[in-house]
């Protein structure tokens, strides 16, 4: 392991690499105006960090869709997928940024996003290869805030979670990646509202991708006891 402790690097993938919560909310929307359901402004940010099933139920009740929650989680994923066979919009550094940080340490990726979305992502920035470990959180447990998605992608790279390093924009995935016990590097996005409670639990905060090198990943997992942050 390097001196500096960090032994992994932990990705988000919406939001971080991808600016696709437009595109979720989107498919969102159109499945619950087409299945009779009751959408409502701010939605798409009380559903952010849930796991597919957790968003899925969440519209069934909710939104009042009458349908079941697995054909509702079929319905969005697809039209998230029809979308992004038209245009994935990845974060402009998101490649070079990627194989900066795997050069010097293993890459995992802890997601709420569906299996299906999470490879169609990847293959098309053509950085799968870059990845170690892809998670989603519904093959992990309860969604973000749980720290269940981030616990798992540490298992699955062999690691320790506190000597693991994560990258997220969203509250939530910020809550669930300091409940696993990881360092937080906060890069928030303009489509994804955060707390201020939540922010200050990052040991360090950015204003974009690019600003990400292992320079950095090394300083934010040296001061993250200094000063001790608070727990979600």
């Amino acid at each position: 392991m390097p001196e500096s402790g960090v032994a992994a690097v932990v990705f988000d993938l919406d939001g971080v690499l991808i600016d696709s919560e437009p595109v979720w909310d989107a498919a969102k929307h159109e499945v619950t105006e087409r299945a009779g359901g009751r959408w409502r402004e701010g939605a798409g940010i009380e559903m952010l960090g849930m796991s597919g099933p957790e968003w899925a139920e969440f519209m069934r009740t909710e939104l009042e869709i009458p349908l079941p929650s697995e054909e509702i989680g079929r319905r969005v994923v697809e039209g998230v997928l029809t979308r992004l066979a038209e245009h994935v919009p990845l974060m402009p550094e998101a490649r070079p940024t990627l194989e900066g940080i795997a050069a010097r340490w293993p890459l995992a990726l802890a997601s709420s996003a569906d299996r299906p979305v999470i490879d169609t992502v990847l293959a098309v920035a053509g950085a799968a290869a870059l990845f170690a470990a892809t998670v989603s959180s519904a093959e992990a447990g309860r969604g973000k805030p749980a720290p269940d998605v981030y616990l798992e992608a540490a298992r699955r790279l062999g690691v320790e979670p506190d000597t693991a390093v994560a990258i997220e924009d969203a509250g939530n995935g910020m809550r669930s990646a300091v409940a696993a016990g990881m360092t937080l590097i906060a890069i928030p996005n303009v489509n994804t509202p955060v707390e201020p409670e939540a922010l200050d639990l990052a040991d360090l905060v950015l204003g974009r991708l690019g600003e990400l090198t292992p320079e950095v990943v090394e300083r934010a997992h040296l001061r993250r006891s200094t000063p001790p942050r608070r727990r979600p």
